[in-house]
């Protein structure tokens, strides 16, 4: 039916005969034909379910003398040959884009339709008519076919000899089932799994089951399918593993692990609530001998559960912002990178992620909690020297309160629900109306370089909590925290996909994410200038969602009723912490006029004490400005204060050493209309004013 490209399929029910199939129909039903169904969408969709209700109603009219007896019609009878034998299992690249697409479909589970690639014979499956644009990836010959074929991120794409595309989604190489993504890609190292004693007493009945629809014995190599499987025996095994263990798996799973010991390895992924192999990623890493301690961090993008290359080959260079060193180059995205993560993030979001009950997605979250806390130390290293954070500071906020955020997201991941409102609570309808809370789909987050690990994890665990994928640029001037994240979601068993990492510039990463038509919302932490264009990039594209956090200028006001030691405590604090590299920091400090002299000469005097230093040594309390660009924007904020007649009591200037240090600074007379009163410095510049408080 498939491979005759009919538009229509079903089944008879016959009286019976002697075993021809000719006798007399009792009951027919049909189904219309999908264009990229398979043998086993239409079994699973119409043929069980409605063969199983279609024959309790024949049963049922036999037994009560109603059913009908209509002898078959010979008009435009046709027999089909077999296609047992392997000859006629071949794909002829000769016939036209359709015929090949069905004659695919037609053999899919089994037999399969082969081909040869590099020599090799290689089984095609689960066909799907392609009406995208070609995507990037690896080119590879395929026998007779005219135009190479694309192996990418969603699959190995075909394009026929009359122009039409086919998307093949698994391939069987040496009866090896695979992704037909991962073709000609080094085998994904996967964790050696540890089974519990209630895991191991699941085995034996996994046996049984290989062992009775096989009808031989199993070993840990057996091949389901390479031991006389076919499509209906998957869908045997599905069942009574639904029925013996009661774990619901995929047809994939079996696919995907046709050998017994890999089959069991996936099981009890299934019944832990994750199915994903991939726990451990292959990456060139960046290896360096810092702060006690050996770090090793990965360069690249991370896209679909892999670290790559950048398409472009762009890369920037990572500066430690304490002696001015460069730590590594890393790879820049470019737009069709961002395509390539976006696709993976939609993937993920229809696939694994969002099939996932919350209770699972919240207990990998924990997990992340989890190993992120484990290497607490590491992380707040590669903040020091990454992003200029003191240490010890690192230690407690960077990276504490991260960790402290994906926990708390992780919490509400089983907890998000709508309500159920009743609208006329009257008898006899008792009328409800109920809202449902559902994931909005892939998002796209851009981070800022002040707090590189908290902003995104900030952003980040509200997103996937709720079910979401996502597609995150980290500051090109910090990203190496976000990198060793991917690296550790991996182990925490996040599916590929759920989460990108695209270091990358914002005039080309930062616009292209702003303006995909897939990025369904759009959360950015940065300047005022930035997210106008954010705005402006999303409402053009699809009208994203957008959640900004911009540029501010906090004030703090001191009345002469204070406590004034713990007033000038919290003021320092409210403008320095950090470094002063802080959206909410308080710049603007208004004090009565009765204690300014004496608040102002007690913050000069606390100012002196304030160790610059070193980040990693933990006696440092301040350490250097992000970047250099940075730190001549505040040596020009500075400027323009002098100029304008603020009294500069303390530091303005950059502090004479190797590194970007900028000394804490401390104005006086500031008016309304000087730009040090209006502008956000993001650095440790504190703006005193007094007022009267009569």
């Amino acid at each position: 039916t498939l491979i005759n490209g009919d538009k229509e399929a079903g089944f008879s029910i016959f009286w019976a005969d002697d075993g021809l199939d000719t006798g007399p129909i009792l009951s027919q039903k049909s189904c219309p034909v999908l264009p990229d169904d398979t043998v086993d969408s239409v079994y699973n969709r119409f043929l069980y379910p409605e063969g199983i209700k279609s024959m309790a109603e024949a049963v049922d009219m036999v037994a009560n003398g109603t059913a009908p007896v209509i002898p078959q019609s010979t008009e435009g009878v046709s027999f089909e040959p077999s296609v047992r034998k392997k000859s006629l299992q071949k794909i002829d690249w000769n016939k036209n884009g359709k015929d090949i697409h069905n004659f695919i479909r037609g053999l899919d589970s089994s037999p399969g339709a082969w081909t040869i690639i590099d020599n090799t014979e290689v089984k095609l499956y689960k066909s799907a008519i392609w009406s995208n644009d070609t995507p990037t990836g690896d080119l590879i010959t395929v026998d007779t076919l005219q135009n190479p074929a694309v192996v990418h991120d969603n699959g190995l794409l075909i394009t026929c000899n009359d122009g039409l595309k086919l998307n093949i989604n698994r391939l069987s190489v040496d009866g090896k089932m695979m992704a037909a993504s991962m073709y000609g890609k080094a085998d994904t190292i996967q964790e050696t799994i540890e089974f519990t004693a209630e895991e191991k007493a699941l085995i034996p009945i996994v046996e049984t089951i290989w062992k009775n629809i096989l009808n031989m014995g199993i070993e840990n190599n057996t091949h389901f399918f390479q031991s006389g499987a076919g499509s209906m025996d998957v869908v045997r095994l599905i069942e009574e593993i639904k029925d013996k263990l009661k774990l619901t798996i995929k047809n994939d799973d079996v696919f995907m692990s046709p050998i017994f010991s890999d089959f069991c390895n996936t099981l009890i992924k299934r019944s832990r609530g994750t199915s994903d192999e991939k726990k451990h990623v292959e990456y060139d890493p960046v290896v360096i001998e810092v702060n006690n301690m050996k770090l090793q961090f990965a360069k690249q993008l991370f896209i679909n559960g892999q670290f790559i290359d950048s398409e472009s080959g762009n890369t920037v260079e990572c500066i430690n912002p304490a002696d001015e060193s460069v730590i590594c180059s890393i790879q820049c995205a470019s737009e069709v990178d961002v395509n390539q993560a976006v696709n993976a993030a939609s993937k993920a979001f229809e696939g694994e992620w969002t099939e996932m009950s919350p209770r699972d997605r919240g207990a990998i979250m924990y997990k992340i909690a989890d190993l992120l806390d484990k290497h607490r130390e590491e992380l707040a290293t590669i903040e020091s020297i990454d992003s200029g954070a003191v240490y010890t500071l690192a230690l407690k906020t960077h990276i504490g309160m991260s960790i402290d955020v994906w926990k708390y997201f992780a919490g509400w991941a089983d907890k998000i629900h709508g309500q159920t409102v009743p609208i006329s609570h009257a008898r006899p309808n008792r009328n409800l109306t109920f809202t449902k809370k559902e994931p909005i789909g892939v998002c796209g987050i851009i981070t800022p370089w002040n707090y590189p690990l908290m902003m995104l994890s900030w952003k980040m665990a509200a997103c996937l909590a709720a079910g979401n994928t996502v597609v995150l640029k980290p500051t090109e001037m910090s990203p190496l925290t976000a990198l060793k994240f991917a690296e550790l979601s991996v182990e925490a068993g996040f599916p590929s996909g759920v989460i990108n990492i695209l270091p990358g510039l914002g005039t080309v990463t930062g616009r292209a994410i702003a303006e995909h038509p897939d990025i369904r919302k759009v959360g950015f932490t940065g300047s005022t200038a930035t997210g106008h264009m954010i705005m402006k990039a999303s409402s053009e594209s699809n009208l994203k969602k957008v959640s900004l956090e911009l540029g501010g200028k906090s004030p703090l006001i001191i009345f002469d009723d204070c406590d004034l030691e713990k007033s000038v405590r919290m003021s320092m604090g409210g403008v320095f912490f950090n470094k002063g590299e802080n959206c909410i920091a308080a710049g603007r400090v208004f004090v009565e006029s009765s204690i300014h002299d004496k608040f102002v000469d007690k913050v000069v005097e606390e100012v002196k004490k304030i160790k610059i230093g070193n980040p990693l040594e933990r006696d440092t309390h301040h350490g250097p400005q992000n970047h250099k660009t940075h730190l001549e924007k505040l040596l020009n904020y500075c400027q323009k204060a002098n100029n304008e007649g603020a009294e500069l009591k303390i530091g303005g200037k950059r502090v004479d050493r190797p590194g970007y240090y900028f000394e804490p600074t401390v104005y006086t007379g500031v008016e309304d209309h000087m730009f040090i009163a209006q502008e956000e410095s993001f650095g440790p510049i504190m703006a005193i004013s007094k007022f009267s408080g009569r």
